[in-house]
């Protein structure tokens, strides 16, 4: 039987898109195995799909001056060690890594053992951890076209995003009974989402202009670990992550509000989701999900709002323009064909 590592980590968004290839892997006769950090999401994430996981040490590598960029240092070459001794023992066929910093190591270690492997990049141009982790790889699969100008030109491969198969598959009355609302409030559904994590600024816009919301829609509110409010209102529900469940809510929503992590982009397009994005601002990020948002907008996929201007005034006359045109949106989506992303990075791994 032939053998895959899958690595990725820190936020689900480096996660959900290998979760998207088991099923294929499998279908493939691969057997199956994860590396990530010791203390991430993505440890729960993969164990819940039944993967055999391990934890490395995983260092995070800052674009900012900081002493932990020393102390890190070690930890990146604890985690090399780590994902050597895994390496060695697996003897894997291919690794295939989706980003974040603990895909380092991984990547390095394959390449050391002369395993192969390749990179999938969500977003327009490469983070900091697949930059470092590119000169060990094959191959590069991007979903924009445009990212194909930042990778080694051999290396690069369209294939778009891998997109979970049940994620299509919501149902709209089991979202109800997961929201717990009832027919009886007829009004349109609002999803909120800032990421696995959470959005402080999102959370706060939202509770802020939540009295005048609930006048026209009902809210679903993701607002990440640790950060539920105990708001009890009619209408409005909140929960911390939702994983198994999201195809249903997701479903059950008529329009949504998110970041701009690529993922998330194209499983909304995918869903046919009429969408309002507040990127993660370059104070505080390299500026990836501007790009992303941006180039949906672009596009007529996606409406944008920028965290700086987000007032309640304008956050609710944003999701109430985006409501009354999301006809346009969902048209331009059905024009957009982000499907088969599963099946060209599949194609990328066993040409490997």
């Amino acid at each position: 039987m032939k053998k895959i590592i899958l690595t990725g980590g820190g936020t689900a968004g480096h996660v959900i898109p290998n979760l998207a290839l088991v099923p294929q892997l499998l279908a493939n006769g691969y057997e199956i195995y994860y590396i990530g950090s010791r203390t991430g999401i993505e440890r729960e994430l993969v164990e819940s799909a039944g993967i055999t996981y391990f934890g490395i040490s995983s260092g995070k590598l800052r674009r900012y001056a900081s002493a932990k960029n020393i102390t890190d240092i070690f930890r990146v070459l604890a985690g090399f060690k780590d994902a050597l001794r895994i390496i060695r023992k697996i003897r894997p066929d291919i690794v295939f890594s989706k980003g974040g910093f603990v895909v380092v190591p991984v990547v390095a270690a394959a390449r050391f053992c002369g395993v192969k492997s390749v990179i999938h990049e969500s977003d327009m141009t490469p983070g900091l951890a697949n930059k470092l982790a590119i000169p060990f790889a094959s191959k590069i699969c991007v979903s924009f076209p445009e990212t194909l100008a930042h990778v080694p030109k051999a290396k690069g491969v369209l294939t778009g995003t891998p997109i979970r198969p049940g994620l299509l598959n919501g149902n709209r009355e089991a979202g109800l009974k997961i929201a717990k609302f009832t027919e009886e409030n007829s009004n349109p559904i609002l999803l909120v989402t800032g990421g696995s994590q959470g959005s402080t600024a999102i959370n706060a816009g939202i509770r802020d202009a939540l009295p005048q919301l609930l006048q026209k829609f009902r809210v679903v509110h993701l607002c990440g670990k640790g950060n539920l409010s105990g708001i009890a209102q009619e209408g409005y529900v909140e929960f911390e992550y939702l994983n198994n469940e999201m195809a249903d809510v997701l479903a059950m929503a008529d329009v949504v509000i998110s970041r701009a992590g690529a993922n998330t982009l194209f499983e909304l397009v995918a869903m046919e989701k009429p969408n309002l994005l507040i990127p993660l601002p370059a104070e505080v990020s390299r500026g990836d999900q501007i790009q992303n948002a941006a180039s949906f907008k672009k596009q007529g996929l996606s409406a944008l709002l920028p965290e700086k201007e987000m007032t309640p005034e304008k956050l609710l006359s944003n999701i109430v323009e985006l409501y009354d045109n999301r006809e346009i949106f969902i048209k331009n989506m059905k024009q957009k064909n982000v499907g088969g992303g599963v099946e060209r990075v599949m194609e990328v791994i066993i040409g490997k």
